[in-house]
């Protein structure tokens, strides 16, 4: 083991403390043994795939080994977790009746499973979905009725958005091209399962996207972070990004690498201990009316290195943190020391861009296949959304909607054709 995955090891540890089974080869017992500790009877929501029905089996096996019993199964969300999808298995779980839910999957996967908990445990209150999507929401009804939601046991299977471990459910309204989030601490998950040599049974596409989406999360909370949580975030920023892309080089190269799966495991795990310290901003709140054109590892590697310019007067000691670990990856060439501002700002947004062309994404906007102008006006309007207003908030640049038009605007502008010079600095 590395010295720098000995270091994620120990911040995951601090992290969940032992709520939380990772590393390789956990998948034949864990499962069992924290469901045990959860409940009795649970519904069993995973893909219907060829790919997982050996994961299928070993975790069956754990939960009958460890005296659960599986009252139901239900096939699991598509990607982005459309509403469709939480409303099926939501009702899933109201006939089956379940103590618990074990879900199995990708984040889009176990973020349905979360809203959907959330909407099983609280329907009877507000019988709708969208009554929960901002901060704090499920925890008011709760609080208010002295309710509980019904208990999460995440099995994650891609190294990506880190939905077993944080407070984060995005739901898709397919309909109108437009992700949407719920942000809770009722919706953790009381147990999780991460075994990293999963993911070499995904898509590469998939590997990459989550790796992206794992840098986005680390990068956007330690540009915004707190000056009382700054260290914290950046120790633990710094391991996640340097892990991912040595991770996303080695598999690009090599997709069997099983020590660059382990790295991505641990980064993007990161990236989830990431956003529970701080929140994502930008390229994340962007990314949400793209879902329709993009997938989200992707929206945001693309849109970060654009925001990156303009938040660059604002954050030059993450820029140098940030824009070292890009040089020293070989993604960035010359010294950045001397650099400063709005320079310092595009030399790391360059860096950022060359990990992107040599993972073969599209670093503008002009390039994505079916996108119109009109996404751009649907990001400038999610983003006066008051649902989505915690994105502008977590902004280093902190902005509120009556500056959306003067200043997010000529950010997508930039991003459409790749010319940072149209990029305005508050």
């Amino acid at each position: 083991m590395s010295e720098l995955e000995a270091k994620a090891t120990q911040l995951l540890k601090e992290f969940k403390g032992n709520a939380y089974a990772f590393g390789n080869g956990v998948l034949d017992s864990a499962p069992g043994e924290f469901s045990a500790q959860v409940g009795k009877k649970a519904l069993f929501v995973a893909p219907v795939r060829k790919w997982f029905d050996p994961y299928r089996e070993e975790i069956l096996a754990s939960l009958a080994d460890s005296g659960v019993d599986v009252i139901g199964t239900a096939g699991s969300a598509a990607p982005n977790a459309p509403f469709v999808d939480v409303y099926r298995i939501h009702s899933h779980i109201m006939h089956r009746k379940p103590d618990f839910i074990v879900a199995a999957g990708g984040g889009s996967a176990i973020d349905a499973v979360k809203g959907a908990a959330v909407l099983a445990s609280l329907g009877e209150i507000e019988p709708e979905i969208d009554s929960f999507f901002g901060v704090g929401e499920v925890s008011r009804v709760c609080s208010r009725t002295n309710k509980h939601i019904l208990p999460v046991v995440a099995i994650m299977m891609a190294a990506s958005s880190g939905a077993h471990l944080t407070k984060y459910s995005n739901i898709t309204d397919l309909l109108a091209g437009q992700k949407k989030l719920i942000v809770d601490e009722a919706i953790v998950p009381p147990r999780a399962v991460f075994d990293y040599r999963v993911t070499a049974s995904q898509p590469d596409a998939l590997t990459l996207d989550g790796g992206l989406d794992g840098i986005a999360h680390c990068l956007e909370v330690f540009f915004g972070a707190s000056e009382e949580a700054f260290d914290k975030t950046r120790e633990i920023a710094q391991t996640g990004i340097d892990l991912i892309i040595d991770g996303l080089t080695r598999v690009k190269r090599e997709p069997s690498d099983i020590t660059a799966r382990t790295l991505l495991g641990l980064g993007t795990d990161m990236g989830a201990y990431a956003i529970m310290v701080g929140g994502t901003s930008g390229a994340h709140l962007s990314s949400f009316s793209l879902v329709d054109v993009l997938s989200h590892g992707r929206a945001c590697a693309l849109m970060n290195p654009y925001y990156t310019v303009f938040f660059a007067p604002a954050i030059e000691e993450q820029l140098r943190v940030v824009g070292n670990i890009y040089r020293k990856h070989g993604y960035l060439g010359a010294p950045i020391d001397k650099l400063t501002g709005r320079d310092l700002g595009v030399a790391v947004a360059e860096g950022m861009l060359n990990l992107s062309t040599f993972l073969g994404f599209p670093v503008t906007l002009n390039q994505v296949p079916g996108i119109s102008r009109k996404h751009i006006e649907r990001c400038l309007n999610a983003a006066k959304n008051p649902q989505l207003d915690m994105k502008l908030r977590n902004m280093p640049v902190p902005l509120h909607a009556g500056l959306v038009d003067d200043y997010m605007a000529p950010i997508l502008e930039a991003a459409w054709d790749g010319d940072f010079s149209r990029i305005k600095s508050l």
